[in-house]
């Protein structure tokens, strides 16, 4: 990590404009960067064919992938590095298991283009926030690329992390984690609406948390927001989607013998969501919606 190394830009595709995609195109853009995105939807897409987003980088091209995980990222991987030539780097940003991380860099490296799995986190607020960057894959490929972290992250917000797969794991980690964190605010929340004698006010306690105590956090910042706008979430179902992210945590977790209760329960609340009128589902939910604009399915 090299926060004050001088300013440079670089031109470059993002491929994949959706929520976080638009937003790194549109950070990069700011900070200078020649960005051209792609996207099978015409009417958001600056190229009008993946092909013409590659022509217009010069060499070594550095491509951006912000699609979701499983096939349509080996979609989109195998198409950008048939196009591209020894040199060019493939970043995959999304939300990848890091195995398939490991074999995509391995693949392209026989073919001399580089890969790097960067986990991205920031949701749809990156854009005015920043984004925090965790870097996997060969180490010259993450130098070249370095003056879009420089760019993407707040101060401190991207590292380094190891080879190929290295980025991937920690963000899996990241999600594990986010995933408990998100099921302790909810449950805790929904003691407190559940004690009806005081008739709490769970958006002024979710402010007063904020200032000073030991879980002030982001996350309580969005559930005071969240609260002000609905405050019982009367509005929202308590479905919550789970990405793969937590479940390739708790997989991990037993296969390495580390013990992730607290993640795995987490995991196995969110299974249990299908009873929609529980609040403490319906605040997980307004949560996701807030940090990331995940859909919810109304009440």
């Amino acid at each position: 990590m090299s926060e004050d190394r001088p300013a440079a830009t670089l031109t470059l595709g993002v491929v994949g404009l959706g929520r976080m995609g638009a937003g790194i195109r549109d950070r990069l853009r700011r900070a200078g960067h020649t960005v051209t995105g792609y996207d099978t939807r015409a009417e958001v897409s600056d190229a009008p064919s993946l092909a013409a987003m590659v022509a217009a980088l010069p060499a070594p091209r550095v491509a951006w992938l912000m699609v979701p995980a499983g096939q349509v990222t080996e979609a989109a991987v195998h198409d950008v590095a048939a196009l591209f030539s020894p040199g060019d780097v493939v970043v995959d940003g999304g939300n990848s298991w890091y195995r398939d991380s490991l074999r995509r860099g391995q693949e392209l490296a026989a073919r001399g283009v580089h890969f790097l799995d960067v986990g991205t986190s920031g949701g749809i607020w990156g854009l005015e926030e920043g984004f925090c960057l965790m870097a996997g894959g060969p180490r010259e490929a993450f130098d070249l690329v370095e003056p879009v972290f420089v760019s993407l992250a707040p101060p401190g917000g991207y590292a380094y992390l190891g080879p190929s797969g290295a980025g991937h794991f920690a963000k899996m980690v990241h999600n594990g984690i986010e995933y408990g964190m998100l099921q302790a605010y909810a449950e805790g929340f929904d003691l407190l609406q559940a004690a009806t004698e005081y008739d709490y006010d769970l958006r002024q306690i979710a402010s007063l948390w904020n200032k000073g105590s030991v879980v002030r956090s982001w996350l309580l910042q969005l559930a005071e927001a969240a609260l002000g706008k609905d405050p019982r979430l009367d509005q929202l179902a308590g479905y919550v989607q789970d990405s793969g992210e937590g479940r390739w945590t708790v997989l991990e977790g037993v296969e390495r013998g580390v013990n992730v209760q607290v993640l795995a329960q987490a995991l196995f609340a969110r299974f249990t969501s299908r009873d929609e009128k529980a609040f403490a589902m319906r605040l997980i939910a307004a949560l996701r919606n807030e940090f990331g604009g995940h859909p919810v399915r109304p009440a």
